[in-house]
């Protein structure tokens, strides 16, 4: 439909035409030119002037032509069904219901454009009826059709579904964007069931090799009223049996039922641990594949193996064996050099108290340590070989006879960096001297030294304690003996012997701490996966330098 309008008021075109005809009769009236013409071409220019004027005026009156096409469309209507697990297991004639289905499709037709959608753990176009989804995602579905149909005349959507969700928001939420009604086709049996299942189980992902955790399961149940249950944690082998751990009793005591179980667990072997949480079943209930969760924990055996090797029998072995076992993540072995019955290889950490020896070089446990490059801390004492352990360690240089003791206290160096000294560590200068070899003491460039020698009332540039690296490999020197009076004299000062075993602690975890140095390394972001989730691994691979190079 075409109409045409005009700016000004419509009455205004005869006043247009009669300015027309008044500019054509000012310039061709009394006009004596072309008299020897017929008579109609002697007009014709009048006319067309008269023409053209009263279209210039009347355009001045700012005309509108307006074009109005109207179509007609039919009203969207969008049909999507559900095709996950349940929806199978709950019909009982799928056959007939697919007929049904496609009759409805096919009625709407007459009067609305359709589009059929299946939708489960993710929406398409179409549905084939396979009921094999395993997920139940109805808010998604919602989402798509707003997306895809929100700016048009979306009529109505139906939804064939039981109204069962696992996955994704509240469907009522997605329901509020769109602005048109909703249907359903409620499929499945209505009639309330005996339900019992596990909703969720909470636990931390890593637990240390010795630990207790916890783990919390949230137990939920619907019309079991009365019934009683039994909870069970159960350690699940790698052929797929499960040993019970702990089981506990939960009575409910109401339809509507949640409670939430605590227990506890301890962390016995290392590797990643299955563990399987399940329910007893209850009399009548409708299923029982709820019942049961899996869940995963890596046991992580952080506690560092250590040797206490020592060239004889000597107080500060159990002076220092107390000190660190206070630590539970440390495994402390004492042995000594004549007698020894372990295999140093089996450790991640030694200590050498006066080794190498005048008696007993320690050829071997030095090959070992060295091969496997094993961290390790030298003691010096008066049995020690001095020149030896200048050749086995590049941290400080020893020029001195170790049968001639020398008193020593420890004073604080105030530019040590490898890890943070606390300041009460300035009480060493106090504490009762230590026995090093007499003689001169130089710190080499592989080493910083945490604590200097005061000899006296003069703090010296010797060092007493040293940490570094030597030959690649974390080494620390306490060039002196009797560890043991520190922790005596820490006691009668304070009552405990926090202070000398903070600072041994510090001492040791620097020395022992260990670097990831793969070049290959491949992580998941989970350890329990759906059917139908794509198991992804992340991998990182390192140059000899360290520097990540994905291009291979």
């Amino acid at each position: 439909m075409t109409n045409l309008s005009f700016q000004y008021p419509v009455w205004y075109l005869p006043l247009c035409l009669l300015l027309g005809a008044v500019y054509a009769a000012v310039l061709y009236y009394k006009d004596k030119s072309f008299l020897d013409q017929y008579l109609w071409k002697r007009r014709l220019p009048a006319v067309l002037r008269w023409l053209t004027g009263s279209a210039i005026a009347a355009l001045l009156l700012s005309p509108l032509l307006k074009t109005t096409v109207t179509e007609i469309k039919k009203p969207v209507v969008v049909v999507a069904q559900d095709q996950s697990e349940s929806i199978g297991l709950g019909l009982k004639d799928t056959a007939r219901y697919k007929t049904d289905f496609n009759q409805l499709v096919q009625s709407l037709g007459d009067q609305y454009e359709v589009h059929t959608y299946a939708f489960g753990d993710r929406v398409r176009e179409g549905v084939d009826f396979k009921y094999t989804d395993k997920l139940t995602n109805i808010s998604d579905v919602l989402r798509s059709v707003y997306d895809l149909y929100g700016g048009q005349n979306l009529g109505a959507v139906i939804l064939a579904t039981d109204g069962i969700y696992n996955e994704g928001s509240a469907p009522v939420y997605s329901a509020e964007a769109l602005k048109a009604p909703i249907y359903t086709i409620a499929l499945g049996d209505t009639t309330p069931k005996k339900d019992l299942f596990i909703k969720r189980v909470f636990h931390n992902n890593i637990a240390y090799l010795g630990d207790k955790f916890n783990i919390q399961i949230d137990v939920a149940a619907s019309n079991c009223a009365g019934a009683s249950t039994t909870v069970t944690v159960a350690k699940v082998d790698a052929a797929g049996g499960a040993t019970p751990i702990q089981s506990q009793t939960v009575q409910i005591n109401k339809n509507d039922f949640f409670l939430t179980k605590e227990l506890t667990l301890e962390a016995t072997q290392p590797g990643t641990q299955r563990f399987r949480v399940s329910l007893s079943a209850v009399p009548g209930e409708a299923t029982t594949a709820n019942n049961t969760k899996d869940i995963f924990i890596d046991v992580l055996d952080a506690r560092t193996k250590i040797l206490l090797l020592a060239n004889s029998p000597h107080p500060d072995i159990s002076a220092l064996n107390e000190a660190i076992s206070g630590n539970k993540n440390y495994a402390i072995t004492v042995a000594y050099l004549n007698e020894l019955r372990v295999n140093p290889a089996d450790f991640d950490f030694i200590v050498l108290h006066q080794i190498p020896s005048v008696t007993n070089g320690g050829d071997a446990v030095m090959n070992t340590i060295n091969a496997k490059k094993i961290p390790h801390l030298f003691i010096v004492g008066g049995q020690s070989d001095v020149r030896k352990l200048n050749a086995l360690e590049g941290l400080v240089a020893v020029n001195a006879d170790a049968r001639n003791p020398n008193d020593v206290q420890g004073a604080v160096n105030p530019s040590f960096s490898l890890f943070t000294l606390d300041p009460v560590y300035k009480e060493f200068a106090e504490y009762n001297p230590l026995s090093a070899p007499f003689g001169d003491f130089k710190e080499l460039a592989g080493g910083q030294t945490v604590l200097y020698q005061r000899i006296g009332k003069v703090d010296t540039k010797y060092p007493l304690v040293t940490m570094g690296e030597s030959s690649g490999v974390k080494t620390g020197i306490i060039a002196a003996e009797g560890i043991w009076k520190w922790r005596l004299f820490d006691y009668a000062q304070h009552q405990n012997h926090e202070l000398v075993d903070g600072f041994l602690s510090k001492t040791i975890q620097y020395l022992t701490l260990k670097e990831d140095k793969r070049k290959f390394r491949v992580t998941m972001d989970k350890n329990i996966f759906r059917e139908n989730d794509a198991v992804q691994f992340n991998a990182a691979l390192y140059n000899n330098s360290y520097e990540l190079v994905n291009d291979p």
